[in-house]
C-alpha cells in the first residue's frame, strides 16, 4: 500500500476563500453537492463567512492548495445535539482519502468536542463513491428525497443518511485523591 498523501485538514480561514471558491466551481464538485454554478468571491466569502458560530468549517490542504473542504452545521434549540454535514473534494482528487480524512475529523469533532449524537447529511443516489465513505464510517440511510436536488435540468433523489452515537454514560471524572 501506497503511503497516504500529506494532507492537511485544518480550519478554513478567511484568507482560503480564493481556494474555496475555485474549488466549489469545478463541475465534478458542483455535481455532488447543493453548489450552484458561477458563485464569485464575494458571495462564497459572505456565506462561508457570516460569523456563525455554529459552523465548524474545514479545509484539506496539499502542497498549499485546498483540495477538498467539509461544514459541520449544529442544530438549533431541541435539535442542539444533530449536526448536518456538507463536503466536497477537488475534481482531480477524489477517490485519494481526502474525503475521509475530512469525514474523520468532522466525526471527532462532533463526538468529542461538541457532543453531538446525530449527524445527517443528505446525498445524491447516484454518488455511489460518497455513499460508500458515509456508510464505511457509520452513516445509514433513513430515507429517500425524491425529485429533490435539481442538478443541470434534472431532478436528482437524494438519500437521507445518518450516525447515531449513544449519549455518554452519566460518570463524571473525578479526581482519585485528595488535592495537594
Amino acid at each position: 500500500m501506497s503511503d497516504p498523501l500529506p494532507v492537511l485538514v485544518r480550519a478554513a480561514e478567511p484568507g482560503d476563500i480564493e481556494g474555496l471558491t475555485a474549488l466549489m466551481n469545478l463541475p465534478g464538485y458542483r455535481h455532488g453537492t447543493l453548489r450552484l454554478p458561477f458563485e464569485s468571491v464575494d458571495a462564497a466569502r459572505r456565506r462561508l463567512f457570516a460569523g456563525n458560530a455554529d459552523v465548524t468549517s474545514l479545509v484539506a490542504e496539499l502542497d498549499g492548495r485546498i483540495v477538498g473542504n467539509l461544514g459541520l452545521w449544529r442544530q438549533p434549540g431541541r435539535r442542539s445535539h444533530v449536526g448536518r454535514i456538507g463536503m466536497g473534494v477537488h475534481d482531480d482528487w477524489t477517490g485519494r482519502g481526502i474525503g475521509r480524512r475530512l469525514l474523520s475529523a468532522a466525526i471527532e469533532t462532533a463526538d468529542d468536542w461538541l457532543g453531538l449524537l446525530r449527524l445527517e447529511l443528505s446525498v445524491n443516489v447516484d454518488n455511489a463513491p460518497a455513499i460508500r465513505l458515509y456508510t464505511s464510517l457509520g452513516f445509514e440511510t433513513e430515507g429517500c428525497e425524491r425529485r429533490s436536488i435539481l442538478r443541470a435540468g434534472e431532478l436528482v433523489d437524494a438519500y437521507t443518511m445518518a450516525r447515531l452515537r449513544e449519549p455518554p454514560g452519566r460518570d463524571v471524572a473525578r479526581a482519585s485523591g485528595p488535592l495537594d
